[in-house]
C-alpha cells in the first residue's frame, strides 16, 4: 500500500511507544509530528530510523490550563499535513482534530483522555474550570472521519462520556526476548506521577511484601507533579531496552492502576512470559481474564497477599507466565498493522461518483 501518513505523538508517556511500533509494522512512510516537551536522544534516534520527525514543541492538552493555549494546534497540523504531502492524518490525541480545516481523511486514536480518567479515577465529573477538556475532546472525536479505541471497555467509555461510536483497534507490542531468569523481584511500569496508575497503593503494599519492588518510569511530570515512594525502589525513565531488560527477568509484573484504556506496559511484560498480577478494573479484565491474577485497586493489603502467594509457588508462576505469553499473541504488531492499513484503505480510496440526470 503506497501511502504517506502524519503522525502525530508525544515522548511524554505510552504514546511515543504506540507509535513507534505501529510506524515499524505499518510498512508505509510516516511524518512523525511532535507535541509536547522534547524527545530523548534516544527517542530522536528511533524515530529517525522509522520516518521523519518533525518536532512543534506545542502544547499537549492536559498541559495547559485553557483551550485558548492550543489555539494553533490545529492550523500546526494542517500545515505540517500539507508541507509533508500527506495522504492521511492520524491523530494520537483527538483534541488535535478540533478546528482541524484539512481536505485529508483524519483518524483520531483515544489513548486516554481528562473526562474518562475522572470518570475512572475520582468516579466523578470534571471539576469547575476543566469542562473545556471535554467539550474539546467532543469536538476533536466530531470532526475526526474514524475513531479508533485500543479496548472495548475504553471505547463503551467514550460512548459513555461523549456518544462517539469507535473502532476498537487493540495495541500491539513487538516480540521480546523471553525470561532467562526468575529473580526475586517485583516489577512495575507506569508514569507514577499519574494518580491514575496507582502508585501510592503499589508503594504501600510493598511494604507487606517479601519481595523488593521496582518501579520504572518518570516519577514527576512535565507539568512539576512528583510522585515519591517511601518502600519501593523507583528506577526512573530508562531507555526502552533497558527497563525492558530489568522487566523480562523480574519474577512478578504488577499493574494496579486505576485507568488503564490499553495497558501498554502489561502487553510488554506478558511477551517475555512474565506472571502478571494486575488491577481488576473492566480493561484488564477484558484483556488478561484467565491469564493474570487479579487484585482490588484499592486494597494494598490484597496486592500483598496476591504476590505473596505468587512469589511462593514457581509452578503458579510458571502456569500464569506461559498464559500470559499466550494472551499476548493476540496483541501482534500483524494483527494491529493490518486493522490500521485497511481503515487507512477505506478512508482514502476514491468514492464513487454519484450518476447525475
Amino acid at each position: 500500500m503506497s501511502l504517506r501518513v502524519l503522525m502525530t505523538l508525544d515522548a511524554a508517556g505510552g504514546v511515543w511507544r504506540y507509535a513507534m511500533d505501529l510506524a515499524r509494522a505499518l510498512g508505509v512512510e510516516v511524518v512523525f509530528l511532535g507535541f509536547g516537551p522534547t524527545p530523548s536522544p534516544d527517542q530522536r534516534a528511533e524515530a529517525e530510523a522509522l520516518g521523519v520527525l518533525d518536532w512543534t514543541g506545542l502544547p499537549l492538552d492536559w498541559m495547559v490550563a485553557d483551550a485558548h493555549a492550543l489555539a494553533c494546534v490545529p492550523q500546526a497540523v494542517a500545515e505540517a499535513a500539507a508541507r509533508h504531502r500527506a495522504d492521511l492524518i492520524h491523530l494520537n490525541l483527538p483534541t488535535q482534530a478540533a478546528g482541524l480545516r484539512t481536505p485529508l481523511p483524519v483518524v483520531a486514536v483515544s489513548h486516554s483522555c481528562v473526562a474518562t480518567w475522572f470518570r475512572a479515577v475520582r468516579n466523578s465529573d470534571l471539576p469547575d474550570g476543566w469542562s473545556w477538556q471535554r467539550g474539546l475532546n467532543a469536538a476533536g472525536l466530531a470532526r475526526a472521519d474514524a475513531v479508533v479505541a485500543p479496548s472495548r471497555s475504553h471505547a463503551d467509555l467514550l460512548r459513555r462520556v461523549y456518544g462517539v461510536a469507535a473502532a476498537v483497534v487493540p495495541n500491539a507490542v513487538a516480540p521480546a526476548a523471553h525470561r532467562t531468569a526468575d529473580w526475586p523481584m517485583v516489577a512495575a511500569s507506569g508514569r507514577w506521577w499519574d494518580d491514575g496508575k496507582n502508585g501510592a497503593v503499589l508503594d504501600a503494599a510493598a511494604r507487606r511484601m517479601d519481595w523488593p519492588v521496582t518501579m520504572l518510569g518518570p516519577v514527576e511530570a512535565p507539568t512539576g507533579q512528583r510522585f515519591t515512594a517511601l518502600h519501593a525502589t523507583t528506577a526512573g525513565n530508562l531507555p526502552h531496552d533497558r527497563a525492558m531488560a530489568l522487566m523480562r527477568d523480574a519474577g512478578i509484573f504488577v499493574s494496579p492502576s486505576l485507568y488503564e484504556p490499553f495497558g501498554l506496559a502489561v502487553a510488554e511484560a506478558a511477551g517475555t512470559a512474565i506472571p502478571l498480577v494486575l488491577a481488576d478494573i473492566p480493561t484488564f479484565r477484558e484483556l488478561w481474564d484467565g491469564a493474570a491474577t487479579f487484585f482490588d485497586p484499592a486494597d494494598p493489603d490484597a496486592l500483598a497477599h496476591a504476590v505473596n502467594a505468587l512469589a511462593r509457588d514457581s509452578g503458579e508462576r510458571r502456569r500464569l507466565g506461559r498464559a500470559a505469553l499466550l494472551r499476548s499473541r493476540h496483541y501482534s504488531p500483524a494483527a494491529q498493522s493490518d486493522a490500521m492499513l485497511g481503515l487507512y484503505a477505506r478512508l482514502t480510496e476514491p468514492q464513487p461518483r454519484t450518476a447525475t440526470r
